[in-house]
Order: structure tokens, then sequence, then C-alpha cells
């Protein structure tokens, strides 16, 4: 298959740790829109996912996915950070809030293992995720929807 720009997402494996945080944000920004297409063009079209215990496959599962979700995950922000890289491959830790349709706050927690194809899409992603009941009083990722500030401390900073 010949790439095209529609097909290639830089920065492109194999990374260097200036690539990898930068890939890490990209997601970050992405997943901050809460819009399942946007954020599902990042992965190859038979992509394969663990997301929790559930398993999903190819870009339409995961923005039906990804829809569905964000219908659960109300007001949700996200910061993720590099933890380790190598070649093609990416581990992130997050962090990202959230409340239900009753109001209940949640801060998630996890891990994720990431596998890019040579055009950068991801081809591979593993996800680990906790859930933690918060009061809304204890939220510490409290920006306007959509990217997170530059100026915005780290999970390492806020000690997430």
């Amino acid at each position: 298959m010949n790439a095209t720009a529609e097909t290639v997402r830089p920065p492109l494996p194999p990374f260097t740790r200036e690539t990898a945080i930068a890939k890490v944000r990209l997601a970050e920004d992405a997943w901050n829109t809460c819009d399942p297409v946007r954020v599902a063009q990042a992965y190859t079209a038979d992509s394969r996912w663990r997301n929790r215990s559930e398993f999903v496959t190819g870009r339409e599962a995961i923005q039906k996915f990804l829809t569905s979700k964000w219908e659960r995950e109300l007001e949700y922000r996200l910061v993720k950070e590099l933890w380790a890289f190598h070649e093609n491959r990416i581990a992130a830790r997050f962090c990202y809030e959230w409340h239900d349709q009753h109001g209940q706050w949640f801060r998630s927690y996890g891990n994720e293992n990431w596998e890019f194809d040579a055009n950068g899409l991801m081809r591979t992603r593993l996800a680990s995720i906790n859930d933690l009941p918060i009061a809304k009083a204890d939220r510490k990722l409290l920006w306007p929807a959509g990217r997170r500030p530059d100026t915005w401390p780290s999970l390492s900073e806020m000690g997430l």
C-alpha cells in the first residue's frame, strides 16, 4: 500500500524521546476533543484494542466504542505522559476525570501500550484502567473543554 498524506501520521517510528513525547501529546489532544471520528483516524483500519476487558477491532468499531464512551463519560478531561518507548512502541500512563449521568465524578488511572505501523498509525492499543470515585471538589483537571493548556502541570507535577 502506498502511503498518502491522509494515511501518514507523524511523528513516525522509530521514535526518539522527543518524537515519542510528541506522539503522546498528539494522542492526548485528539482524545480531549471527544470526537470519535477524529480519534479513530489515528489507528490502522484493522487496529486491535484491548480496553479494560473489552476487545475492539477496526476503525468503525473504535468509533462506535468511543461514541458510547463519551456518551457515558461526561466533561472528560485527559492527561497522558510518556512512560517508555522503543522503535515502534510507546508505553504511556494517563489520568482522566469525568462524571456519569448522575453527577458522580471519577478519576480514571491507566497505562497503555501502543504499537505503530511505518506510517505512524497505531495498530495495537492495550489499555488497563481503574476508576476511583471522587468528590467534585477533588477534581484536578479543570481546564475548559478541549486541549489541555501547555501551562497545565503534568501528571508527575500534579502527583498523579
